[in-house]
This record gives structure tokens, C-alpha cells and sequence, in this order.
């Protein structure tokens, strides 16, 4: 009787298990424009978008996103200065800020219960990006062709806990430093 339980309470999870969406990867939607992006999902309908707000003024200090019904917005919390970004969407609140003054590569993303530091593989080469974290798991962003920021696999093994606007942050974070201004 016991493993009838377990099995009808497996079963019954299943369906809760499926909504969680872990991302797989993101392009530009044109191939010279870096403004805006097409974000990807395991769920193959189900895409998601990552825009500048003001592209005609080319300003990189707020974006807007939506990935299904989901929606929010990026901000520089000071405009001139992209040491901390604010992330919002869906009640949820997340910051972003460097770990140390000057140096872009590591980032400290907290929504004040989660904390994660996310950060380049390799010293300055933002073709790569990684988060590793024992309790919740391990994120990583490369691009597809070394030197070219157009395009990015995602390796998305979060913990379901890690909320969407976490990572919608540490998608931006990757693009914003590896892509050029033009």
C-alpha cells in the first residue's frame, strides 16, 4: 500500500512538474542589432523577448521583457552608472549589482530570500558565463560561435525555486556585456 502511495502521489506531481520553464537559449532578432533578442524555452511554443525600451536614443539603461505570461522590466537602478540593475516582473523584485567596484565579471543576484553570484568562466572573456551553487544548482550561457554575441546556448539547471526574473537577470547580464554598443 505504501508504494501505491508513492506511485499515485509521483503521478499526480507530474503535471507541476511541467510548468517549470528552464531556458535554452537566445538570439538577436536581427543579426546586426543588438537591442533586441528572441529567448528560448524548453517549451518550443513558448518563446519569450528581450527588448531596449528607448532604441532609437540607444539607451542600454532600461529593457523590457516577456517569456509566456510573463512580463517585467530591466533597469540601471543610476542611469549613467551599470553597476546595479533592478529587475521586476510579477510582484518579484531582483538586484543585481557587481561583486567589486570596476569589474564587470562577477554579479551578485539576490530578490533578498535567494542570493546567486553569476559570473564569467574565464577572466574576461564574456563568450561565457556560470553560476554554480550547491543548494540550487548551476546555470551557464555560451555563445555559439566564439566571439560572435548574436547567438547563446543556456544551460538552465536551477532549481525550480530560482524565480524567472533571477534569471532573466543573469540572461541580461551575459548580452549586455558581450554585445557591442553601437
Amino acid at each position: 500500500m505504501n508504494k501505491l502511495t508513492i506511485l499515485l502521489f509521483c503521478f499526480l506531481s507530474l503535471p507541476l512538474l511541467s510548468e517549470a520553464q528552464w531556458l535554452t537559449g537566445m538570439r538577436t532578432y536581427y543579426s546586426d542589432d543588438f537591442r533586441e533578442w528572441v529567448i528560448y524555452t524548453d517549451d518550443e511554443d513558448m518563446e519569450g523577448d528581450l527588448n531596449m525600451r528607448w532604441k532609437s536614443q540607444n539607451d542600454w539603461s532600461e529593457w523590457d521583457y516577456s517569456i509566456g505570461d510573463l512580463s517585467g522590466t530591466i533597469r540601471a537602478t543610476f542611469r549613467n552608472d551599470p553597476s546595479q540593475f533592478e529587475i521586476r516582473g510579477d510582484g518579484i523584485t531582483v538586484t543585481a549589482r557587481r561583486l567589486f567596484a570596476n569589474d564587470f565579471r562577477e554579479w551578485r543576484i539576490t530578490d533578498n530570500e535567494t542570493t546567486l553570484i553569476f559570473k564569467t568562466k574565464w577572466g574576461n572573456n564574456t563568450n561565457e558565463w556560470t553560476l554554480r551553487d550547491e543548494k540550487k544548482g548551476s546555470f551557464d550561457m555560451e555563445t555559439e560561435w566564439e566571439g560572435d554575441p548574436r547567438d547563446w546556448r543556456i544551460d538552465d539547471e536551477l532549481d525550480e525555486e530560482v524565480s524567472l526574473q533571477m534569471k532573466v537577470a543573469m540572461i541580461f547580464l551575459a548580452i549586455y556585456h558581450a554585445s557591442p554598443r553601437e
